[in-house]
């Protein structure tokens, strides 16, 4: 048991010091030579004689405990700041903690409130630190009851806008909290999500469900097809663009020139457009129906397949301009030989359809001449016999 140190051992010290007697005005006791104390010591205005000192060396016992650090550095090249170490507020109601304060600025720079709960903060021998766990596993671990969060707030001190930003992870997602705006959740991750859900490489190319990103944006899904069942094509399209209001859209711009593209659905979703971003001009329209109308001319370099046009096909008769006169007049086209595939889905606009029924009766005509031609030649072969 350590013991209070007793005026007979205080004499016994003083006896091999030299003592400077205060003067009766002062009673400062100064010691000239180094102060040696083999047993615990106890400092302030409630210590008492057979104090129970514990496993304590040095004992603070006052209603007021500070520890005091006085630097008297008077070179302007030395460090001279003032420090001090503060219990709990001198007033009535005040606070209960421990403090590390700048004595010379006046603020208390560290603080640690009366019933903080068990490894607060806990540094460990290999430097990580714990908050709220004493067996931290990584360079900082956090750990809570509910939502373990970091908050990153700028206070508009510095001059810039206050914003304020929650990062934190809880059962059903981590994400990013935009505490300022709403406290609206822009970036959520939900457990159990893929392997590469999200990936950003060294060329800024963003994969998603690819960790090897070929182009700008690449999606990969390997099990995601486009479906023909209209209840489940969202969950199968490896690409979904909505709009909670107005038409849904893709722009295309290279930056150029920005007369860019747009790739947008109409508001009701009846036709999907492809506009010049520019000017808006629809240049091509395609409707629920099936109906394809241009803006422009179709110009092609390869060849048509599948019965594109039926007077191509082994099977077509001749029809015979009289015949169907009446009929292409009325629609622009001749029966059966239309500007598009019989059995698809596209109609052209009748300026294209016009100038393809113009062709198609050309053909039709020259097939006949052709035929009255050889019938001719034959009369005159035989005339010519006689």
């Amino acid at each position: 048991m350590k013991h209070l140190l007793t005026a007979t051992s205080a004499a016994a010290v003083s006896m091999a010091l030299m003592v400077v007697v205060p003067s009766p005005s002062n009673a400062d006791i100064v010691h000239l030579d180094d102060v040696i104390i083999q047993f615990s010591l106890c400092l302030g205005n409630d210590c008492s004689n057979g104090e129970s000192f514990g496993f304590d060396t040095l004992r603070l016992k006052e209603n007021n405990v500070r520890i005091h650090f006085d630097d008297t550095s008077v070179s302007a090249s030395f460090p001279r700041n003032d420090w001090r170490i503060t219990i709990n507020d001198s007033g009535n109601g005040g606070g209960a903690y421990f403090s590390i304060d700048d004595a010379t600025a006046g603020r208390q720079v560290f603080r640690v409130d009366a019933g903080a709960p068990s490894n607060s903060l806990y540094i460990d021998s290999q430097g990580d630190v714990g908050i709220g766990v004493a067996n931290a596993t990584t360079d900082l671990h956090v750990r809570s009851g509910n939502t373990p969060t970091l908050r990153l707030e700028q206070d508009g001190s510095s001059g810039f806008t206050a914003q304020t930003f929650d990062v934190a992870a809880n059962e059903a997602n981590f994400f990013i909290r935009d505490v300022t705006n709403g406290s609206a959740l822009p970036f959520r991750i939900q457990p159990g999500a893929d392997q590469d859900t999200l990936y950003l490489n060294s060329s800024s190319r963003v994969g998603i469900g690819t960790n090897s990103p070929q182009v700008p944006l690449d999606v990969y899904a390997s099990s995601a097809t486009v479906g023909t069942n209209v209840s489940n094509s969202a969950n199968r399209a490896g690409l979904r663009v909505r709009s909670q209001s107005g038409p849904a859209q893709i722009a295309l711009d290279s930056g150029n020139n920005g007369e860019g593209w747009r790739l947008l659905s109409v508001d009701d979703d009846s036709a999907l457009r492809i506009v010049r971003a520019g000017n808006g001009v629809v240049e091509l329209e395609l409707d629920v129906a099936g109906n394809l109308t241009l803006g422009g001319t179709i110009t092609t370099s390869g060849s048509c397949s599948g019965g594109c046009d039926a007077v191509f096909d082994e099977s077509y008769e001749l029809p015979s301009i009289r015949d169907h006169a009446d009929f292409m007049f009325e629609n622009q086209h001749l029966m059966h030989v239309g500007p598009t595939p019989e059995d698809g889905p596209f109609n052209l606009s009748l300026k294209l359809g016009g100038m393809l029924s113009e062709l198609e009766y050309a053909h039709i005509y020259i097939a006949q001449l052709e035929g009255e031609v050889s019938s001719l030649s034959s009369r005159v072969d035989a005339l010519e016999r006689r």
